[in-house]
């Protein structure tokens, strides 16, 4: 992988956790400087090797069909940083308080830290962690810190043949690549019938290639690795065809009890995005190569940002800092400024985005304006909190993620006076200058969503009948993973360019299963008594108000939904998921169309 492997514990002080005794008996500056740079390399470890074993766990349980563990060990390895940085964080400021509040001797202590990872495959997502620890240090300092990685000095060695295997072309694919391509992830389980599953394969390969008039096929390259979420395994590659044009080849894979098969072959760009979806928990990917890894992935999805491509397969740090490196790439290079987003004004964030950014970013007010429709507000925090939590839960491709930044430093210039203006009067509590430089608490960044009634305004009547018809199954997905949506306007939820709708305002989420549902469907018209449920706490939902509540003024549109998804207009069909909920069941969840299925 590198000169050096990826990095141990090592010393018998990181066991015993020995390094805040050292430190207080260390003589000198530069032996406390140094001792502090290894123990947070040596943290470092602990977290890069357990985030590494953790896809070869996602394997075992997807061969044990034990879904459960696979949901846990999602939460597991998005929990594992932050817990790590702060622990190390609240010990670093109690053994080495000196660190903390002197800048001069916290960048000895990260300059002896960078040469120590200097040449490592891994320096980047080594040095994000440490910048991670500063951040968490001078949190309540407000000390900000910029969002940058270094790739090490070195040139970066060619893997290609520890990413991907090559496979030979010809007309068509055939039975028996396809038997060694099923190969590839090394199941202890072994499949229903490999046999069969492979010439099904290269006979639906074959078939949706010459539905397109594609040219023959020069050569498949697929990734040496299993990708595992939830209930499913996956083998991604791609297909080169003799004119050097790339299409994505994924082969879908679910186990029963009688044994492992082939459930879908995806061989289209949008059947490729939405599988890595940032909508979708991250995969599991039994291959350490991240960038190399990413880069593939990209061929084969050059519309999708570099840095969320990171993200998809489980670097949420190192895309982090891609993420932001490509917003000041793009408003660098096109002169363009962010101001206030497309779309109506949200009473609880500001949303604002540049042009032609892949992104929307939004900011938390300090209080909600006139129009806020739930009584007290909770304050920032609270709402954090829930955009927090959907980065952190299975969002069953309904949800978009959120990359939350903490601390951040941009430039004034990126920014239209007015935004500016309105930033500094109504979340004054969050942002503020500081010379030539916008400092922000909190920033959050979406994938970059067209509004479902500004799609609508000049959606085609087929598109528009999409999206609806989506919009239902994004209610359903949603409450699938345990999330309400209190606040069901249409508004709320964004349109991709593959016309997928996602929820992507989360001030008003709630957990689903604490939800009471009611109805008023049994009452007596002119009855004038309040309803009993008018007098319960917590949150109240009546199913036969969904329709009024998405505001969709097209009543053609509005008989669609009713048509196709009636049954989120009743009770029964709520109630129901509460059970399964409550029951501890993890919801299978559609996220490729029925017609990709082999069966």
């Amino acid at each position: 992988m590198s000169d050096r492997a990826p990095v141990e514990m090592q010393s018998a002080a990181t066991q015993a956790g020995d390094y805040p005794r050292m430190i207080a008996e260390a003589k000198s500056r530069s032996d406390k400087v140094a001792l502090t740079a290894d123990w947070i390399l040596q943290e470092f470890a602990a977290y890069y090797s357990e985030s590494r074993h953790i896809p070869e766990l996602a394997k075992q349980a997807f061969e044990e069909r034990d879904h459960a563990t696979s949901l846990a060990l999602s939460k597991r390895r998005l929990a594992l940083y932050s817990f790590g940085i702060s622990e190390l964080g609240l010990r670093l400021r109690e053994t080495f308080p000196q660190a903390v509040k002197d800048a001069e001797l916290w960048n000895e202590v990260e300059e002896g830290f960078l040469r120590i990872i200097h040449g490592r495959y891994e320096a980047d997502l080594a040095f994000a962690f440490i910048n991670s620890v500063k951040r968490k240090i001078h949190q309540g300092e407000w000390e900000p810190v910029e969002y940058s990685f270094r790739r090490a000095d070195d040139a970066i060695a060619d893997y290609s043949g520890e990413i991907y295997r090559r496979y030979p072309g010809a007309a068509a694919a055939s039975r028996e690549t396809i038997l060694d391509i099923l190969d590839i992830p090394g199941f202890s389980t072994p499949y229903r019938n490999r046999s069969r599953d492979a010439a099904l394969v290269a006979q639906r390969l074959s078939e949706e290639l010459a539905q397109r008039s594609a040219p023959a096929i020069n050569r498949l390259e697929m990734i040496n690795a299993g990708f595992y979420r939830n209930r499913g395994g996956y083998i991604v590659g791609r297909v080169v065809m003799e004119d050097k044009s790339v299409t994505p080849f994924i082969i879908a894979l679910l186990n029963d009890q009688d044994g492992i098969y082939v459930d879908a072959v995806l061989s289209s760009e949008a059947d490729a995005h939405n599988i890595f979806s940032s909508t979708l928990a991250n995969f599991h990917v039994t291959n350490n190569h991240y960038h190399e890894l990413s880069e593939f992935l990209q061929s084969i999805m050059p519309k999708r940002p570099l840095g969320l491509h990171y993200s998809t397969i489980g670097f949420n740090h190192v895309g982090k800092v891609a993420v932001m490196n490509e917003l000041r790439d793009e408003l660098i290079s096109s002169n363009d400024v962010l101001d206030t987003a497309v779309g109506f004004r949200g009473t609880v964030a500001i949303g604002f985005s540049a042009p032609n950014s892949a992104y929307n970013l939004k900011v938390i007010r300090d209080k909600p304006t006139a129009n806020y429709k739930w009584g007290t507000f909770d304050g920032i925090e609270s709402v954090m909190g829930k955009y927090g939590q959907v980065h952190e839960i299975n969002r069953t491709g309904s949800m978009l993620d959120n990359i939350i930044y903490y601390n951040l430093k941009l430039d004034r210039s990126w920014f239209a006076p007015a935004l500016l203006d309105e930033l500094l009067v109504e979340a004054s509590e969050t942002v503020s200058l500081r010379g030539d430089a916008v400092i922000l608490k909190y920033l959050i960044v979406q994938r970059r969503m067209t509004p479902l009634p500004v799609f609508l305004e000049t959606a085609t009547q087929s598109e528009a009948e999409t999206a609806i018809i989506n919009l239902g199954d994004c209610i359903k997905n949603n409450a699938a993973a345990n999330i309400f949506n209190k606040d069901l306007d249409a508004r709320n939820y964004g349109v991709s360019r593959f016309i997928k709708i996602y929820l992507f305002d989360y001030d008003a989420l709630e957990p689903f299963t604490d939800v009471k549902i009611r109805s008023n469907e049994d009452r007596i018209d002119g009855e004038e008594e309040p309803p009993d449920w008018y007098f319960e706490d917590g949150v109240i939902f009546l199913p036969e108000e969904i329709e009024a509540g998405l505001m969709i003024p097209n009543r053609q549109l509005r008989r669609l939904f009713r048509d196709v998804h009636g049954d989120l207009l009743t009770t029964d069909y709520w109630q129901n998921i509460q059970d399964d909920l409550r029951a501890g069941k993890v919801p299978s969840v559609r996220i490729y169309p029925k017609n990709k299925e082999l069966r």
